[in-house]
């Protein structure tokens, strides 16, 4: 059993609406050395099968858990 861990970011040429609206949160609780915040999501999967595991988790980000247009994605094999 492997434990996969995926995270998925907007591109840095993307604009990021939920990042700029928690960076400008944490300047008016004090905290203005923040400089720039993104957003992204955190997928973690356990799979039982672990042939090829590499192309199976490029293949589910690919067609599911990313927007490849607008998104970037990495991951970590435990």
């Amino acid at each position: 059993m492997k434990k996969v861990k995926i995270y998925v970011t907007l591109r840095e040429s993307i604009l990021d609406p939920a990042g700029n609206a928690v960076k400008d949160s944490l300047h008016k609780l004090g905290h203005k050395y923040v400089k720039d915040a993104r957003i992204g999501k955190f997928i973690q999967l356990e799979l039982e099968d672990t042939n090829n595991i590499d192309e199976k988790i490029k293949d589910m980000c690919e067609k599911l858990l990313s927007n490849t247009v607008i998104e970037d994605y990495s991951y970590s094999i435990d």
